[in-house]
């Protein structure tokens, strides 16, 4: 069996914004290939954590690795370079630009992955919807067909860690669908790592091999995604979603 390599590592991580101190203590690891499913209450710190990933938060301690380097003195472009790829939640794609512009405008050659290299036409493979749309301005795209483009904007950066946070929030049921099939196909079947935020786990913790659940900006639940799943009593409680009988 071939051992895994670690691609994340964060440790004693402490950060906020300026001198509010969000996240404590902050520790995870996370292997080439994987998928971390990052869960919690609102206002938890989970978009901390990503915004912290990317360089545009205060880091107070700790440290942060990505293949063996050190992200704490990186600006956010030299993080992007470096081999993150990210999803915010607004998505902040350039709506003056058509879908193709979008793509073309920060498109990168692959220089961390073994895999093959993501490419504006292996987007419109993935998104046949924003194919049949590149000539469309950002402004005539769909809430859905906009997080298609901002998830395939990050891809063409040919990214090592894919940060996707709330992907499917405010989405059609159908989009979702999608859009599943999508990240599943991304990080399951190319093997691309990524940190997914959705506060709806279910779906998530199902395409995840990690599960990490923050409260109050530390780790109170580290393990095993498909475990978590299993353990529906656990995962309200940590989610602080209330039974009735």
């Amino acid at each position: 069996m071939t051992k895994a390599t670690e691609l994340l590592h964060i440790e004693g991580l402490s950060a906020g914004y300026g001198e509010a101190v969000v996240l404590h203590d902050i520790a995870l690891r996370l292997n080439e290939g994987e998928t971390l499913a990052l869960l919690g209450r609102n206002g938890t710190g989970k978009t901390t954590l990503m915004d912290t990933l990317v360089g545009v938060t205060t880091q107070h301690g700790g440290r942060i690795t990505l293949g063996g380097v050190a992200l704490h003195h990186m600006a956010p472009h030299e993080r992007a370079a470096a081999g993150i790829g990210w999803v915010p939640q607004e998505r902040n794609i350039f709506k003056s630009l058509t879908v193709h512009e979008n793509l073309t405008a920060v498109a990168c050659e692959a220089r961390h992955s073994q895999h093959r290299p993501w490419t504006p036409a292996r987007v419109y493979e993935l998104f046949p919807r924003l194919a049949e749309r590149q000539d469309n301005l950002g402004t005539q795209l769909s809430g859905g067909e906009q997080q298609m483009l901002a998830v395939g904007r990050a891809l063409v950066l040919n990214p090592r860690l894919l940060l996707l946070d709330e992907p499917l929030e405010g989405l059609a049921p159908i989009i979702v669908e999608e859009l599943l099939r999508a990240i599943a196909r991304i990080t399951r079947e190319e093997g691309l790592s990524a940190i997914i935020v959705e506060q709806h786990p279910q779906a998530i913790l199902k395409i995840s091999h990690q599960a990490v659940v923050l409260d109050h900006g530390t780790v109170v639940h580290s393990g095993s995604a498909h475990a978590l799943l299993a353990q529906t009593e656990l995962l309200d409680h940590l989610l602080g979603v209330a039974r009735v009988d």
